[in-house]
């Protein structure tokens, strides 16, 4: 069975008053959930001004952050918002920059155990230019 397969478990609202008002390593960055299905959520990246490096360009750490947040929703669309999962690893490769403007970040399971949820994201401009690929391994501590 894939992540595709289960079954959604929590809304695309749920999941954006979570990362809105619950988790504070979030909120500052503006986040909205664009899209949540089994195994995949998408979320919307605001430019904000505080985050860029010299020049406007969006800093790595946006997207970075971006595909960590992203994943993290993704595994709680299979196994509810309680899932305690955290990063375990992650790998990017940021092959065009961004500047001043929004952009995307879709985050896909791959692979989904009792324990381990392995998957990628992508950071696209709004054109559907990719920015960076992620790849990501969850690990739950339970």
């Amino acid at each position: 069975m894939t992540p595709s397969d289960l079954p959604l478990l929590v809304t695309g609202a749920e999941l954006q008053h979570l990362v809105s008002h619950e988790a504070v390593f979030t909120r500052s960055y503006g986040f909205v959930v664009v899209r949540a299905a089994p195994g995949l959520c998408e979320l919307e990246v605001p430019h904000l001004p505080q985050y860029e490096r010299p020049g406007g360009i969006a800093s790595g750490q946006v997207l970075m952050n971006a595909a960590d947040v992203a994943m993290w929703l993704a595994i709680k669309t299979v196994r509810g918002l309680d899932d305690p999962s955290v990063t375990g690893h992650m790998q990017t490769q940021f092959l065009r920059s961004v500047r001043g403007e929004a952009f995307r970040c879709v985050a896909q399971l791959i692979q989904l155990s009792r324990r381990t949820a392995y998957g990628e994201a992508r950071c696209l401009d709004l054109r559907g230019d990719l920015l960076a690929h992620h790849t990501l391994t969850f690990i739950s501590p339970v």
